[in-house]
C-alpha cells in the first residue's frame, strides 16, 4: 500500500473565449480549406482571444471555476503553466491569484509549452509533498493565437486559445483523485524543432534586429510528429508500470490534444481502443499547455470521463519536453 501525502484533485474547470473560428473562416485568408485542415489535423473550429485578451483573463475565468468546483477553498499556492505570458516580467500567476482574491499566497509560472499542465502538477504535487502548502490551485492557459504568424496556414490552422484548472488538496495516496507517478523527461538538443527563435535574452544580446517572422512560433512538423509518438509513447508506458496498471486497466487514455494523428498513432501503438480515447481537438484545437485539463472538464461535464475511471495523462511539447501520469477520476462536481 502507498505510504506519504499526495496530492489529490478536488476541483476542475476550464474557459474558452467566446469567438469561435471555423475552418472555412480561415480559408477565406489562407491557401487552405476544410478538407485539407480536417484531413491533416482533425480540426473543424478553435476559439480565438479577441484583442486586448490575455493568457491571465483566460486564467481566471477557469481559476474561478476550479475553485468553486472544489467548493470555494482557499488554496496555498497558484501555479500558471503558459507559454503566453501577459508579459516576460514579472510571471503572470501572483496577478493571477491576487485577480482571485487569494492574497498573497505564493505563486509562479511554469514553461514547459504542451508539456505544462503535467510538469505543472509535478511542481504542485512536490510543494504539497514537502508541506509547503496544503492546497494548490493549478492553471493551465494560453492565447497561443497571439505568438502564431496568421499567415502561415501550418501553425495558424492547428494552435486556439483556453485554459483549465485542477485544485489539489493533500491527501492519501489511496483515494480516488490522488496523483500517480509522474514521469517527466527533456531534450534540450532537440530545442530548435518547437521555438520561438526572437524576444530572450539570446535574440536582444546578439546586437542584431530580429527579423519579424522570428517573433513568431514556429515548429518543423514532421521531426515533431515523430518525437511526439515516440516519447507519449514511452512515458505513458512507464507511468502505467510504475503505478501497477497493465496498459489494458486504463478506461480513460487523455492525451495533449495536439494533432488526431499523432493521437491516433500514440493511442493505437498504446492498444487503446477507440471508445476509452478522450478527444476534444475538432472542436477546440490545439490549446497548449490548456489542453489536458480543458479536455478532462469538458469530458467530465458531457460524462465521457466518470468517477472510478483509471484515467492516463500524457502530453509533449517544445523544450523538448514531455511526461504522463495516473490518477483515479474523483467525484467532482463541473460548474
Amino acid at each position: 500500500m502507498s505510504t506519504g501525502r499526495a496530492a489529490v484533485v478536488t476541483g476542475i474547470g476550464s474557459y474558452v473565449p467566446p469567438n469561435i473560428v471555423t475552418n472555412e473562416d480561415l480559408s477565406r485568408r489562407l491557401d487552405t480549406s476544410d478538407d485539407w485542415i480536417r484531413t491533416r489535423t482533425g480540426i473543424a473550429e478553435r476559439f480565438f482571444v479577441s484583442p486586448g485578451t490575455s493568457t491571465g483573463d483566460l486564467a481566471v475565468e477557469a481559476g474561478l471555476r476550479a475553485l468553486k468546483s472544489a467548493g470555494d477553498e482557499q488554496v496555498g499556492a497558484v501555479v500558471l503553466a503558459t507559454t503566453t505570458p501577459d508579459q516576460p516580467c514579472p510571471a503572470t500567476a501572483p496577478q493571477v491569484a491576487a485577480r482571485l482574491g487569494l492574497g498573497q499566497v505564493p505563486a509562479f509560472d511554469v514553461a514547459a509549452v504542451c508539456s505544462g499542465f503535467l510538469y505543472g502538477l509535478a511542481s504542485a504535487a512536490g510543494l504539497i509533498a514537502a508541506g509547503v502548502v496544503d492546497s494548490v490551485l493549478l492553471i493551465a492557459a494560453d492565447a497561443f493565437t497571439t505568438i502564431i504568424n496568421p499567415e502561415d496556414r501550418t501553425t495558424a490552422v492547428i494552435f486556439a486559445d483556453g485554459a483549465g484548472a485542477v485544485v489539489l488538496r493533500a491527501g492519501s495516496p489511496d483515494e480516488p483523485g490522488a496523483l500517480g507517478p509522474l514521469v517527466l523527461g527533456s531534450d534540450g538538443e532537440l530545442s530548435h524543432l518547437i521555438e520561438v527563435p526572437a524576444g530572450g535574452s539570446r535574440q536582444r544580446s546578439s546586437g542584431r534586429p530580429a527579423a519579424p517572422e522570428d517573433h513568431y512560433f514556429r515548429m518543423l512538423g514532421r521531426d515533431t510528429y515523430r518525437h511526439a509518438v515516440e516519447r507519449m509513447t514511452s512515458a505513458s508506458t512507464e507511468a502505467a508500470e510504475r503505478a501497477g496498471w497493465r496498459l489494458a486497466d486504463v478506461d480513460r487514455f487523455a492525451a495533449h490534444q495536439a494533432n488526431a494523428r499523432i493521437l491516433a498513432a500514440v493511442s493505437d501503438r498504446l492498444g487503446i481502443p477507440e471508445e476509452r480515447r478522450l478527444s476534444n481537438i475538432a472542436r477546440v484545437g490545439n490549446t497548449g499547455a490548456a489542453s489536458i485539463p480543458l479536455l478532462l472538464a469538458e469530458a467530465t461535464a458531457e460524462g465521457r470521463l466518470t468517477a472510478g475511471n483509471r484515467v492516463l495523462l500524457t502530453a509533449f511539447g517544445g523544450g523538448l519536453s514531455w511526461g504522463a501520469a495516473t490518477l483515479t477520476w474523483p467525484e467532482l462536481q463541473t460548474i
